[in-house]
């Protein structure tokens, strides 16, 4: 049996009884949805080997192949499993301890990972240093075999729920840009960290301000050298770019189809224009997967940014095409909160923003794909 028909079968198996519930729960602007139930799931997914499949079988993966991650995470999509909890764990900073971390930070953090059991979050962005990270300004210093950090952080998705987060700081006094910068590993739950929920258009707080005040972690809980956290930081999101973009494709489709669904129940169909931006956005999505298939390898290059910057900006055409095929009645919110189009037109103008902003996307394209100047 293919880990797709293995993982097809467990999936209609194991999503009912106590998780029945859980189906279609979370998701950007629905993460507030089951938290509960569906860390309980990440933990079950985590005791039946489902979790982290492309890790070594040493660290407790299966050393899939990039096809069968692939198969994977379609049949979690279609399957309409809930959103995953454990994703920035298992999807970004798991892989870049792999990459870079001691055998002890291996055998301390990846295990808690792959079992669901710890969350974490990741320590990027700050006012200052949004799409340009590399004018960091949060500071660490080593005092008495601890770093000891101090600023602040923002847009820091699930903070409020994370046990961990990696962080990226400077360590080197007088130091610039891209130098003297070092990503740390540190514990949420401490003095001196403060989480401050972002409240959203959606009326949801996923994303979050954090604040370090003297919080400490352990002087082992580094990445890389001191001063290489910048080479550090980019494997990281050459890592977010990895195989669950195809199952995000099909959650992609399914909200096309409740547009196209909207569409012919209002009788926006019957318009010429809004007929050809539907079936624009359907082909558009069939080159999305086309790309995303095409460029997918277990070591990412720049190149993965074609990737990033189409399907946002293609999300966030759809959420515009939701409200359009809507009329009138998506301007008004019903008494018990938004519709799920509404939701996806506003939450959706986040996407060219988060995880690289589409101005800096074409930044790296034109620079480090194409070989053109600054």
């Amino acid at each position: 049996m293919s880990l797709r028909e293995q993982a097809r079968a467990w999936l209609e198996e194991n999503l009912r009884g106590e998780f029945a519930g859980a189906r279609g729960l979370g998701g950007p602007g629905r993460e507030h949805e089951g938290h509960e139930l569906r860390q309980a799931w990440e933990r079950h997914l985590g005791r039946h080997g489902w979790t982290c499949l492309g890790w070594p079988e040493r660290y407790g993966g299966r050393a899939a192949s990039l096809a069968d991650q692939v198969a994977f995470h379609e049949e979690y999509a279609r399957a309409g499993a809930p959103a995953r909890v454990g994703l920035i764990g298992e999807g970004l900073v798991g892989p870049t301890i792999l990459e870079f971390g001691t055998d002890e930070q291996k055998d301390r953090f990846l295990p808690p990972i792959r079992r669901g059991e710890e969350l974490w979050c990741q320590g990027y962005s700050e006012p200052e240093a949004g799409s340009d990270l590399a004018n960091v300004q949060t500071r660490a210093r080593l005092e008495g075999g601890e770093w000891v950090i101090t600023g602040q952080k923002v847009w820091t998705s699930l903070a409020h729920v994370a046990d961990w987060c990696f962080v990226l700081c400077r360590t080197e006094e007088g130091s610039r840009r891209h130098r003297g910068l070092s990503y740390l590993l540190v514990p949420m739950n401490r003095p001196g960290v403060e989480v401050r929920p972002i409240v959203q258009l959606t009326g949801t707080s996923e994303f979050n301000e954090v604040f370090f005040d003297g919080a400490r972690t352990a002087a082992g809980n580094i990445l890389g050298a001191p001063g290489d956290g910048w080479r550090v930081a980019m494997a990281t999101l050459g890592h977010e770019r990895g195989a669950s973009t195809l199952g995000q494709q099909l959650g992609f489709a399914r909200e096309l189809d409740a547009v196209i669904a909207t569409a012919r129940r209002t009788g926006a169909a019957t318009d010429p224009v809004l007929r050809d931006r539907l079936v624009r956005a359907w082909l558009e999505l069939r080159i999305m997967r086309l790309n995303a298939l095409r460029t997918m390898r277990p070591d990412p290059g720049p190149e993965v940014s074609i990737a990033k910057l189409y399907w946002s900006e293609w999300h966030r055409r759809l959420g515009e095409l939701a409200q359009a095929v809507q009329g009138r009645a998506g301007l008004a919110c019903d008494p018990d909160g938004l519709n799920e189009l509404q939701r996806l037109y506003l939450f959706s103008r986040a996407d060219t923003i988060y995880a690289g902003s589409s101005e800096i996307q074409r930044n790296i394209i034109a620079e480090r794909t194409l070989g053109l100047p600054r």
